[in-house]
């Protein structure tokens, strides 16, 4: 069994408050969400404005499909105009 964990620093530059960036971090969770079968959690930076982190985990047999399936989650972040990617950290365990 491999567990894959992708984790993304984020900023939000045009955010100006903690409400702002909830909304910004709860329409990327929902996006995730409905499009992969994937947890997903914001994991720190939550008391910044404009920074956040988030997790997106999953277990599958397979390694590649496990790489494939974090590889477009990647991709739908990468799209999202309202965020810049600051660092990605992958772990396969």
């Amino acid at each position: 069994m491999i567990i894959g964990v992708r984790t993304f620093d984020l900023n939000i530059p045009g955010c100006r408050s903690l409400k702002e960036k909830r909304f910004v971090v709860k329409s990327i969770r929902d996006k995730i969400r409905s499009r992969f079968n994937v947890s997903v959690a914001e994991v720190d930076y939550l008391d910044k404005w404009q920074r956040t982190a988030i997790s997106i985990a999953t277990v599958n047999q397979s390694k590649s499909y496990v790489n494939g399936l974090l590889d477009k989650v990647l991709e739908v972040v990468e799209n999202e105009r309202r965020v810049v990617i600051i660092n990605i950290r992958t772990e396969l365990l």
